[in-house]
């Protein structure tokens, strides 16, 4: 591999060929690299391996990163929370990351913060779960089981009633339940993708059924990133230390913006769909910018 300024970590086809356009227009040569190719050597520059890279990136982008085992994890996060100790800026940095794909860590986040989201419970027995559920029924409510590690809308299931959870084994032993605020009719939230402390892009995803993710057959439209709507995204980013992030918004039953989820490894494929410029530029923008470096506009 020929060296680069940026490296792409994971996640190859659609973004990743719109990000190496963007930073190409922005004079800055990037590459990509999976996540295998990845370790920490003694032979290597500063003690990381990446690929046949001998020297390190000014900026890394963490793209996706592929399932794995626990120890594959491990090495992954480690790697990233090294090059960060070297100096190099990586968005997002181990720390973010793990702190929005664990959505126990996320909820805990946001409420240390101030920033408005759901009440959540995270607890190991199928005894608690069903406490929780049958207090959130005597006081009118219903709530969302989700996976802990989950993405895309996979996974989710609404509890009205403690006969409605599954069995341990089919949560891995953890039941993450957040109080539903959705309406029964009328599905929509909101995606706001959030880059450098500005919001970049927003869409509103009209569901088919109370799921509004855009993999799950949401339908997306356009709408204003700024306002109220990009404040609490960029609040909520700023919470779990994210360079970027797709935060997910939605309205309780008072009208009130809650915070649902912070993705700190988004797609946006399905927002650039509605959105009328580049948004991999901005991106590039937004983290050229947080290397004291200049970008041409786009």
């Amino acid at each position: 591999m020929s060296e680069a300024e940026v490296l792409v970590l994971g996640g190859g086809g659609w973004h990743w060929k719109r990000l190496e356009a963007a930073f190409a227009c922005r004079g800055v040569r990037a590459a990509r690299l999976a996540f295998d190719s990845c370790g920490l050597a003694a032979d290597g520059p500063g003690g990381v391996r990446l690929g046949t890279l001998r020297a390190l990136p000014r900026l890394i982008v963490v793209r996706a990163m592929p399932p794995g085992s626990f120890e594959q994890v491990t090495l992954r996060l480690g790697v990233l929370h090294a090059l960060a100790a070297l100096g190099v800026r990586v968005a997002n940095e181990a720390a973010a990351i793990e702190r929005c794909v664990d959505k126990s860590a996320t909820g805990f986040h946001l409420a240390r913060a101030g920033v408005p989201s759901p009440p959540a419970w995270t607890v190991e027995t199928e005894a608690a779960a069903r406490l929780l559920a049958e207090e959130a029924r005597a006081a009118g409510h219903a709530l969302v089981l989700k996976p802990l590690f989950g993405n895309q809308g996979k996974g989710l299931r609404l509890v009205r009633a403690a006969a409605d959870l599954p069995p341990p084994e089919a949560v891995a032993g953890v039941y993450h339940l957040q109080r539903f605020i959705g309406r029964e009719t009328g599905w929509h939230d909101w995606r706001v993708l959030v880059a450098g402390g500005e919001p970049v892009a927003a869409m509103v995803r009209h569901g088919k059924g109370w799921i509004t993710n855009i993999r799950q057959g949401a339908r997306p439209e356009p709408h204003e990133a700024g306002g109220e709507l990009g404040e609490a995204a960029v609040a909520a980013a700023a919470a779990v230390g994210a360079a970027y992030a797709g935060v997910d918004l939605m309205r309780d039953p008072e009208g009130r913006l809650q915070v649902l989820e912070v993705n700190s490894m988004p797609a946006w494929q399905g927002l650039q769909s509605v959105t009328g410029f580049d948004i991999a530029g901005r991106l590039a923008d937004r983290l050229l910018a947080g290397l004291g470096q200049r970008a041409a506009a786009a």
